[in-house]
């Protein structure tokens, strides 16, 4: 049992000095970033965003602030968050938010998140101040620390036990005779597997959107990459496919299989194995100094191999952190270098119109001598198929 989620203060103190030193390198006076999950990275305080600004000031030379409305003070006090706080009343209030925060003169990076207003709110709050764009903490989130790929690895486990209840529920369901089970119905069964596992077995649970759960569509829905779960039946015959993944200290990971329901056509066998096959070239393409786009273009060049150049829809895959989705993009166009630490997603795909979609994704950790999946949920043809 994890004793807690939470990373120890002195990580993120680390964290600080690190991206202090990068930003001084650039000849910053300091930092401002407003993405939730900016926040979480440099003071370990989670939050539900809404209106009300929450934004961390990271100055070279002093102190680390962490700006918020006087109603998240205690959830920052209890979480221990890594910063000096700076309480607003409420908002919109008599006085705009960033005129609370310590006037930084000099040049202050900010992230490409953040919002044209709110660099208008910043810029008149701090006209002293010259706000330019910057990738310091972006880039400082690209590798993840030894305590970061532990909560991961976690992630990853309970993420595998999602996969094998989703499976199980409808192979009880066809024990018993009667109907299979709707994407919503799965959808949200391996969502409750995922969430009372953590807190069955965790002390001190981050709670972050989404804790666990994913997307879950069958047949010719499945061919539409990002599908919502509905309301449709499972068939015997047609495949079904489980996107999941859950968070764990709010560090993500994902996990993705494509299931037939029956003895798989030639039809079938042919598209899983070529996208089977892709995952498994992907995976021995992401190694130290290999640009994204190198890896994407020798994963996705197996299934153009095959005849099915036509039915592909996405990339390789991405990067995975305190974000589901997060640089680097393992894509064209990303000329990244891969280093030790970075975790991905590795997740071919082929989408067929009209008759379904085959997925396999795994998160992996780029090491000293390639890549080592976090998940561990079986691949082969033989495991996924479900006998009717």
């Amino acid at each position: 049992m994890l004793d807690t989620q939470r990373l120890p203060v002195d990580f993120y103190r680390e964290v600080q000095d690190d991206v202090r030193a990068a930003a001084a390198e650039d000849g910053l006076a300091g930092i401002l970033v407003d993405h939730a999950e900016d926040v979480a990275y440099l003071t370990g305080f989670f939050h539900h965003p809404c209106e009300r600004p929450v934004a961390v000031l990271l100055t070279v030379d002093g102190p680390t602030w962490l700006l918020l409305p006087e109603l998240e003070r205690e959830h920052a006090q209890a979480q221990q968050a890594a910063a000096e706080l700076v309480a607003y009343p409420e908002f919109p209030g008599l006085a705009p938010p960033f005129t609370h925060l310590p006037a930084t003169p000099g040049r202050i990076g900010y992230p490409a998140s953040m919002a044209v207003g709110r660099l208008a709110e910043v810029r008149c709050a701090w006209p002293d101040s010259t706000l330019v764009p910057s990738d310091v903490v972006a880039k400082a989130r690209l590798r993840k620390r030894p305590a970061e790929i532990a909560l991961h690895a976690e992630a990853a486990r309970i993420t595998d036990l999602m996969l094998a209840a989703g499976r199980a529920l409808v192979e009880e369901a066809l024990v018993a005779g009667g109907e299979l089970p709707s994407e919503a119905e799965l959808a949200a069964h391996v969502s409750t597997v995922g969430t009372r596992t953590m807190y069955a077995e965790h002390a001190d649970v981050v709670v972050v959107s989404p804790l666990a759960g994913g997307l879950v569509y069958a047949g010719a829905n499945s061919a539409r990459p990002h599908a919502l779960p509905s309301g449709y039946r499972l068939r015997p015959g047609e495949t079904f496919m489980l996107s999941l993944g859950c968070a764990v200290g709010g560090r993500f990971v994902e996990g993705e299989r494509t299931f037939i329901l029956g003895e798989p056509s030639p039809e079938q066998r042919r598209y899983y194995e070529a996208v089977r096959a892709a995952q498994e070239a992907g995976g021995a393409a992401l190694r130290p100094g290999v640009r994204c786009a190198e890896a994407n273009r020798q994963c996705l060049d197996v299934i153009r191999s095959a005849g099915l150049g036509e039915y592909l829809r996405h990339r390789q895959g991405h990067g995975i952190g305190l974000g589901m989705h997060e640089p680097p993009w393992l894509s064209d166009g990303d000329d990244t270098e891969l280093v030790p630490g970075m975790i991905v997603s590795n997740e071919p795909g082929i989408y067929v119109p009209g008759h379904g979609g085959y997925r396999i994704s795994d998160s992996m950790l780029v090491t000293d001598d390639g890549a080592r999946p976090f998940t561990a949920y079986p691949r082969g043809l033989d495991d996924i198929v479900i006998g009717v």
